[in-house]
């Protein structure tokens, strides 16, 4: 099997960035349409328009990312001849935007609000029904045409948000680290490269380097190069490193927590985070390693035991079914360069809370 990495055409990153959008478009199309929720339309609208000299208009996300919502945007987008669409907001907006680009054969431009997830990157969507209850995933032939990132508008998003994003890229290292070693093909479509584990490594350095300082200058509403380094790598580096260097445990111990209904109130990364120190506990990963990630997470605020997360009681039958979850046989566990089932998961789960 052949080496592959995938990544945006064009990565952004900077203080008003939003608002040299048309210089960034030029080259795409010439009748843009941005697609955001109505919050973040009365944060953006205003600082996009004023600056926007072609054609651009605007088109309100209704908050869900169903086939609906992509089907009623993809005949708006018709009717008004649009060639380019513009996501800005959270996920689901921009899931949407990627979506409904993709259906209509037209480019994509995804502006990120907030830095908790890897996902703006990353060529999928995760589409629901409109009920909001997971409809099905829509792997995209491409990534995005455009990735742009305006810090600003990031670092004035609640603090949580960011840390929570820290904790999704802190697993990005040792789950593209697992599947380097086990061969196994990641989401890109072929195996790891060794570009992208120098991602996924630096994506952890600068973490570990710069992340609690970030925290610190959120909490003061500054935004610094501590700042700025830590939107990049919850973003782009994590984002690179766990589409082309792979997922493993973590993540698939935080689809198992979402059986817990005391950890519904979690934001992905924080779920991620304890599912990274479950996944070095089943590695059986050296002492320093593991002590160094909790007491990470412990600085940042990202949860290193079942408590924090909100499960008061352990119930065996409800951890048994994280660990059952955790390993159903399509989940991205089985990427560990060993065999493992549920009773491993189970054991490590509370062997990593007992920590």
């Amino acid at each position: 099997m052949n080496k592959i990495i995938i990544a945006p055409n064009k990565y952004v990153q900077g203080k008003k960035a939003l608002e040299n959008l048309e210089n960034y478009t030029k080259g795409l199309g010439d009748n843009v349409c941005v697609i955001a929720d109505e919050f973040v339309l009365n944060l953006v609208k205003d600082k996009i328009a004023s600056t926007f000299k072609g054609q651009i208009s605007f088109e309100k996300f209704n908050g869900e990312c169903s086939k609906v919502e992509i089907k009623r945007l993809e005949e708006i987008f018709k009717e008004k001849k649009i060639n380019v669409v513009v996501g800005v907001g959270g996920g689901k907006t921009l899931d949407t935007a990627k979506a409904t680009a993709y259906y209509l054969n037209i480019p994509v431009v995804i502006a990120p609000t907030i830095a908790s997830t890897d996902a703006p990157c990353s060529a999928l969507s995760v589409i629901y029904k409109e009920d909001g209850v997971f409809d099905e995933y829509l792997v995209l032939p491409k990534n995005p045409d455009l990735v742009i990132v305006d810090t600003e508008v990031v670092a004035s998003s609640p603090v949580r948000l960011t840390v929570s994003g820290m904790g999704d890229a802190l697993s990005t290292y040792f789950e593209a680290r697992a599947t380097f070693k086990s061969g196994k093909p990641v989401m890109a479509g072929g195996l790891t490269t060794n570009a992208a584990m120098m991602l996924a490594k630096g994506c952890f350095d600068i973490l570990l380097r710069d992340g609690l300082k970030a925290k610190e200058d959120l909490e003061k509403g500054i935004e610094t190069k501590e700042v700025d380094n830590i939107i990049e790598a919850n973003t782009l580096l994590s984002g690179l490193g766990f589409e082309s260097g792979g997922l493993a445990a973590a993540h698939a111990i935080h689809n198992g927590l979402t059986a817990l209904k005391e950890c519904h109130h979690l934001y992905h990364g924080e779920k991620v985070a304890f599912g990274t120190i479950v996944q070095l506990v089943l590695e059986d990963a050296p002492k320093e390693e593991l002590e160094q990630v909790r007491t990470f997470c412990k600085k940042a605020g990202l949860p290193t035991n079942l408590y924090e997360m909100g499960v008061t009681e352990i119930v065996e039958e409800d951890i048994m079914k994280v660990a059952q979850l955790s390993t159903v046989e399509t989940e991205t566990i089985h990427n560990l360069p060993f065999e493992v089932n549920a009773k491993m998961v189970y054991d490590a789960i509370l062997k990593a809370n007992s920590l």
